[in-house]
């Protein structure tokens, strides 16, 4: 049909091919229909716009390429052709693969089988596909580009090439963004020797036809904090100075003055560049918010943030702690009442994470006695002030406490809007998916004991129904469309968490919300797994039976540090609501809650990823006289009463008991007849 040719024009094909009595030719005729078809249907889906390219057509392409401060690498493709639909995924990885390349070479795609698009690439000269066109940066004059001829077109032979089209730039058109990929010379880098200086400087040691360095170069290009250079290993008295014998090497000079070799697992392009941008200091370059722009809610938590040391191979108690603290006393509190999809969604969450949940005791039992709570009570609409009065043991339960200190430690942020709750809901997710494949039998009579999709589609319905920045629900109600109901088992699930948590990072690396001090990279770093890495022709790809061991270790009860985790205090069952009634607690890191009026980002219906947390700060309720109990209407006055009315209710019936009792025994002693 995509070629104009009906079910029956493809009947009458094949009728004809065996009234020839070419049978063999009729087999791949019809195939060769059906791939036009499936071509056709899929022309949609063939790049969209979360693709990490360019996305061209007629109206963009001359203006994008005309006068770029970028060279450009661009696929002409037509949708309905079979070998560009099975190359798209190639295409979109080795995008994805030199996403930090786009301020010296930038990745794009045209659609010539769009009927908008057909004089464009006629004007270009397009004639097959996919073609592939290298554009100069700085070019003012129309120019049809360099077309690639090479039957190779494998990811790490097209990556190469983008290497050799930038360094065939000459210095006039040079793109001004790229760093220079020439090798120094080895005098320049003795020089470098002792010498103090404002940043690391790192050299790549390889051979001629190695890219490494390069490719490393362009790695870091939009990073800061940190310069590298390539040298050849011709020159074996550097060599022998730097004490370097095996290549491609590298070797590090620090900021003090100190030097040395670089300490890798494995000498991969992966490895070198994400051992620089972890170092401390190197961050990657981002925009300044203006001023005013920073989250309502904010102001002043910089002042009491206290840098806390914290070792990143573990996981703290106290950011699972905090992300519950501001979970229930903040974000759940701008529902004033929870009935239908929300009320279900609230009580299987509290259901896993009272199961799964490997804390300390009076939370777990806090958690326990808010589910049992849950499960008893009768009612299709609950006040959320009912929830918080249990959350904040207005009723004065010993041995259940949630502190309300917020102690971000492996969550913690360079600056108050930073990370903190959005990094703690992950931590909490990931460890519960954890939870379960280590205790399968946790959800015993829960109704979820079957469903090792148990804890994803609690986060699901959670982040659909509860989590403030909407946007952020949206882009994971998408992923979980795409991909989470082929999850069938425990580990599975561990899995998926974790590749859509690196999607995740994959997509807002560079963005605002990203953290310079703790840039979002692909996880677990090799500093934390190597064996978690390995590279298949240029490629780095996950080792996924090691990245299953490294996280069923990484986030099991054995491996969260109690450092920094909230200690109930002395009597904090019956503390608990002494002062009136409860109050939602103040967010602000490492300080008590105090009481304060409610801010208007508390209730905005969006939040920003990465700025949820600070957006809170605190609720109060007014104070009323007859305080109310678990938030139902009943007061102190009330419960009296009851008290009093059962109290005589019972001796009443008492009394009644004793009449009736003793005047039915005088009535048999005067109607009875004696026997002898």
């Amino acid at each position: 049909k995509a070629l104009g040719l009906g079910g029956d024009m493809a009947t009458r094909v094949c009728g004809s091919c065996s009234a020839m009595r070419l049978p063999g030719l009729c087999g791949p005729l019809i195939s060769l229909l059906a791939l036009c078809v499936v071509a056709r249907a899929r022309a949609t889906q063939l790049y969209s716009p979360g693709d990490p390219l360019t996305i061209l057509s007629s109206d963009s392409l001359k203006q994008t390429l005309h006068n770029s401060s970028a060279a450009w690498l661009l696929q002409f493709y037509s949708s309905w052709c079979g070998h560009c639909i099975q190359y798209s995924p190639t295409w979109k990885a080795l995008a994805g693969d030199v996403k930090d390349w786009g301020q010296a070479i930038k990745i794009g795609v045209l659609d010539c089988a769009f009927e908008k698009n057909f004089e464009i690439c006629k004007d270009y000269g397009i004639h097959f596909y996919p073609t592939f066109r290298y554009f100069k940066a700085h070019s003012t004059v129309f120019d049809v580009g360099k077309t690639y001829r090479g039957a190779d077109r494998e990811l790490q032979t097209v990556r190469q090439l983008m290497v050799n089209f930038l360094q065939n730039h000459s210095r006039e058109d040079w793109p001004a963004a790229c760093p220079p990929l020439d090798p120094a010379r080895p005098s320049e880098v003795l020089a470098l020797l002792g010498q103090k200086a404002e940043q690391y400087t790192a050299v790549i040691i390889e051979d001629q036809d190695s890219y490494v360095g390069r490719e490393v170069i362009l790695d870091l290009m939009v990073y800061e904090g940190v310069t590298v250079r390539r040298v050849l290993s011709s020159d074996r008295a550097l060599l022998e100075k730097l004490g370097v014998s095996s290549l491609p090497s590298a070797y590090l000079f620090q900021p003090n003055g100190s030097h040395g070799p670089m300490e890798l697992q494995k000498r991969l392009r992966f490895f070198f560049s994400s051992y620089l941008k972890l170092l401390p200091g190197v961050r990657r370059k981002q925009a300044t918010p203006a001023d005013g722009q920073m989250h309502a809610g904010m102001a002043g938590h910089g002042a009491a943030t206290v840098w806390k040391e914290f070792d990143k191979s573990k996981v703290y108690m106290a950011d699972l702690e905090s992300g519950l603290h501001y979970l229930l006393r903040v974000e759940l509190a701008s529902h004033q009442t929870l009935e239908g999809e929300q009320l279900k969604a609230f009580k299987d969450f509290v259901t896993v994470v009272a199961k799964l949940f490997p804390g300390q005791q009076s939370v777990v039992k806090l958690l326990e006695t808010l589910l049992e709570w849950l499960v008893s009570l009768p009612l299709e609409r609950i006040p959320y002030d009912a929830i918080l009065d249990l959350v904040n043991n207005k009723m004065r339960i010993s041995g259940i406490f949630l502190s309300d200190r917020v102690e971000w430690v492996g969550c913690q942020g360079s600056r108050a809007e930073l990370r903190g709750y959005p990094c703690s809901l992950w931590t909490l997710f990931h460890t519960l998916t954890v939870q379960a494949a280590q205790r399968p039998d946790a959800l015993a009579n829960t109704g979820l004991e079957e469903d090792p999709l148990a804890v994803l589609r609690t986060m699901r319905r959670y982040i659909g129904t509860f989590f403030g920045c909407q946007e952020c629900g949206r882009h994971f109600e998408e992923m979980a469309k795409e991909s989470l109901e082929q999850v069938k088992t425990h580990n599975e699930a561990v899995l998926w968490l974790w590749s859509k948590h690196n999607q995740v990072n994959n997509r807002l690396a560079g963005a605002l919300s990203e953290d310079p001090r703790f840039p979002k990279t692909q996880w677990p770093t090799p500093d934390l797994c190597p064996a978690c890495h390995e590279e298949t022709e240029g490629l780095h790809v996950w080792n996924e039976e090691k990245v299953l061991a490294f996280l069923l270790q990484h986030y099991s009860a054995t491996n969260i540090s109690p450092k920094y985790a909230g200690v109930p205090e002395r009597g904090a069952g019956a503390a608990a609501g002494r002062d009136g009634p409860p109050r939602r607690a103040e967010f602000l890191p490492g300080r008590r809650a105090t009481p304060s009026p409610a801010p208007p980002a508390l209730r905005e219906p969006h939040r920003h990823e990465g700025q949820v947390e600070e957006a809170a700060g605190s609720v109060r309720k007014e104070h009323k006289p007859g305080m109310s109990f678990l938030g139902l209407g009943f007061s102190s006055v009330d419960m009296s009463l009851c008290v009093l009315l059962y109290a005589a209710s019972c001796v009443f019936l008492m009394v009644m008991f004793f009449f009736f009792r003793m005047r039915s025994k005088r009535w048999k002693f005067r109607h009875g007849r004696p026997y002898v």
